[in-house]
């Protein structure tokens, strides 16, 4: 069995053994604190049940936690560099499986069907702040069965998962998250816990996924295209966002129409509505034809 990892000299000798590089297109920062690798595995409640799926297992440190607690754990990394890495340091646990591909590139249903039997697996990962909302999004909007995902985010990222209307950090993101998940911070990490350290606080978050949304809305797609108009010139009023907006075909009345059906002033800011409000203005919209004179739903 190869040196635990979360040892912050043990990570510093294979990084030094394989003349490693970080790079800084795939933001790569390795975790080197046990007690927030404990944390995660706590908060993803991982049992032998389990089949977990990491994304970006950088040198294998919370992937050798997770071999401990899991059945079994998919690991897939992008970086080429550390392939060799990830044979010595995982070469004594025998329930990884280490998947050499681009995560938004993989076939998550089918790993799950592979290695799950399609039952819902478990996402752990410490993601860079630039892909963070893509995979996320592809995680849910995939349809992928999951039962939650704990991840490692910058911690404004993990602020606008779990804020609500009024708030600077409220937006599409929190909009997008709460419609498939129940968010819980779990822990806020600074940057001493990483090697090389980054410039910016991290957080840990959990997103449990529902098995039913907290809200009923007729036409999903056009719900978060509406979300994401809102959101698009956030000193805009929602009026203007939505006719501005080159997802949106609707004239100036139907929209006019549709934000006093729904209740709330002219001058409302999409900032201002919450994800039922956005639900219910989306079933305002369904059935009425766009100027191209297609029915949205």
């Amino acid at each position: 069995m190869e040196p635990k990892l979360g040892n912050p000299q043990n990570t510093i000798d294979i990084i030094k053994k394989y003349n490693f590089v970080f790079q800084k297109k795939f933001g790569q920062n390795f975790l080197i604190d046990t007690h927030v690798l404990d944390k995660i595995i706590a908060a993803a409640g991982i049992t032998k049940e389990d089949m977990v799926l990491e994304i970006g297992p950088g040198i294998g440190t919370m992937t050798q936690y997770l071999a401990e607690y899991a059945g079994q754990v998919v690991a897939v990394e992008i970086d080429s560099n550390l392939i060799p890495i990830l044979e010595e340091t995982l070469q004594g646990y025998h329930n990884i499986t280490v998947i050499h591909d681009d995560i938004l590139k993989v076939d998550i249903r089918g790993l799950a069907r592979q290695y799950n039997s399609g039952r819902p697996i478990k996402v752990v990962a410490n993601l860079p702040y630039y892909i963070t909302t893509p995979i996320i999004m592809g995680l849910f909007e995939k349809d992928v069965p999951i039962g939650n995902i704990t991840v490692m985010v910058q911690k404004e990222v993990a602020d606008r998962m779990q804020s609500g209307p009024g708030s600077k950090d409220y937006g599409a993101l929190s909009l997008a998250v709460q419609y498939y998940a129940e968010p819980y911070l779990v822990a806020n990490v600074p940057p001493n816990c990483f090697l090389p350290r980054p410039r910016v606080g991290s957080a840990v978050i959990r997103l449990t996924r529902y098995q039913q949304p907290p809200v009923q809305v007729r036409d999903a797609g056009l719900m978060f295209r509406l979300i994401r108009a809102s959101f698009s010139q956030r000193r805009k009023t929602l009026q203007n966002g939505l006719f501005n907006s080159p997802e949106l075909t609707f004239s100036k009345e139907q929209i006019s129409e549709a934000i006093e059906a729904l209740g709330v002033p002219p001058a409302v800011r999409g900032e201002a509505l919450t994800l039922e409000q956005f639900a219910r203005l989306s079933d305002l919209f369904c059935g009425i034809p766009g100027q191209k004179g297609t029915s949205p739903c």
